[in-house]
């Protein structure tokens, strides 16, 4: 079996509209602080900014 690793789920939420859009998995130990990426907004129909949400 694989052992535990530092990468954890995390969701993205589009900054405008609030939706949650996005799943990824990141590195707790390389990136402590909440993710922030451009993303396409399908609801709102554009690129915006999404940041990790609960």
């Amino acid at each position: 079996m694989a052992a535990n690793g530092k990468r954890v789920k995390i969701t993205l939420a589009c900054t405008e509209c609030k939706q949650r859009n996005y799943n990824t998995m990141k590195n707790k130990q390389n990136t402590p602080d909440r993710l922030e990426m451009n993303k396409y907004c399908r609801f709102c129909r554009k690129h915006t900014l999404h940041r990790e949400s609960k």
